[in-house]
């Protein structure tokens, strides 16, 4: 397959694909850091790690679709060969509680319970019953592992992670 054969209109969301070109590996990256000249990226899906001997502009939390390389001759570096498209991702804790559904999510679970729902639209909610005095040491615990929030947002295809509570609830929002 040629670089004009490939539909960026529909890009392989999310699949990680070894290309037969040179070890090319097309797919969507997390950038988990970024200096003035590298980067390192993350492949959301395989979870392997790829150190780019440049910056072709990235930053920390943006999501790159597209395809690297491997630098010649040792191949232990890459670079960004092809960009199918790039986004920003945040994470937020919001002052705003859970919503009534989830809520009722909550109360229908054991606390340690996970229920996932998927938003009208585009996204999922993710509601957490923890116990009520350890409410906000598990909103720190979710907020503290901002690189996992940030794989899933863009394994789903959104650009913002919002994390709700009240007593007893926690919920993590994946938004457009």
């Amino acid at each position: 397959m040629t670089d004009a054969d490939r539909d960026l209109d529909e890009p392989n969301r999310g699949v990680a694909t070894e290309s037969d070109e040179e070890g090319e590996i097309e797919g969507t990256f997390l950038v988990t850091a970024a200096e003035p000249d590298s980067a390192v990226l993350k492949n959301v899906e395989s979870g392997q790690v790829h150190t780019l001997s440049s910056n072709p502009g990235v930053e920390r939390a943006d999501v790159v679709e597209g395809v690297v390389a491997p630098d010649p001759p040792l191949n232990v570096s890459y670079q960004l060969v092809e960009t199918a498209s790039r986004r920003s991702l945040s994470v937020e804790r919001s002052d705003e509680p859970p919503t009534a559904k989830s809520k009722e999510l909550a109360a229908n679970q054991a606390v340690g319970g996970l229920a996932r729902e998927e938003r009208a639209g585009t996204g999922e909610i993710h509601v957490i019953t923890v116990p009520e005095d350890g409410t906000e040491a598990a909103v720190d615990d979710v907020l503290e592992d901002e690189e996992q929030l940030l794989s899933r947002a863009a394994r789903l295809g959104v650009n913002r992670v919002e994390v709700r509570s009240s007593p007893g609830v926690l919920s993590v929002r994946y938004m457009p």
